[in-house]
């Protein structure tokens, strides 16, 4: 396969790629949250009650597993890009939380993190998804139109 190939097959395929990507992993994990398999509760119990007092548990773990789900769906409909770029920000400042909040929990030692702090940092790399998402996924007109509102 020549160069030029391989490039145009990958110009055409990254943002559907990372769409799906985004949605399996977002569906999936909010999946395993709402059916209480999710190996991340105890990580988000303890950032709730460093941070939340105004509802129980029970309730805000469905409704973030819903959250998640809300926002993988979303991915899958280009309409519902800029939503799913706005709720997707939110998500992510909330679960990079914890590398402040609970350091006990994401880290073993200086710049060491633990499982749970790698677990957490890994979102880098779905923050990378979403700018090709954001840089891709809009006529150039309407991507820059956004920029403009956001900044």
């Amino acid at each position: 396969m020549k160069t030029r190939s391989i490039e145009a097959h990958a110009h055409r395929l990254v943002v559907p790629y990372c769409r799906i990507s985004l949605a399996l992993l977002y569906i999936w994990f909010g999946l395993l949250k709402a059916i209480g398999a999710s190996p991340a509760e105890t990580l988000v119990h303890s950032l709730f009650n460093k941070t939340i007092h105004f509802m129980s548990f029970e309730t805000f773990y469905v409704l973030f597993a819903v959250f998640e789900i809300i926002i993988g769906l979303l991915f899958l409909i280009p309409k519902a890009t800029k939503l799913a770029l706005t709720l997707f920000a939110l998500h992510v400042l909330m679960t990079l939380m914890p590398l402040a909040l609970l350091p006990a929990m994401s880290w073993s030692g200086i710049l060491i993190p633990s499982l749970t702090g790698q677990y957490i940092i890994k979102n880098i790399s779905l923050i990378g998804c979403a700018l090709v998402i954001a840089a891709y996924g809009f006529p150039a007109s309407r991507f820059k139109e956004i920029l403009a509102k956001l900044f």
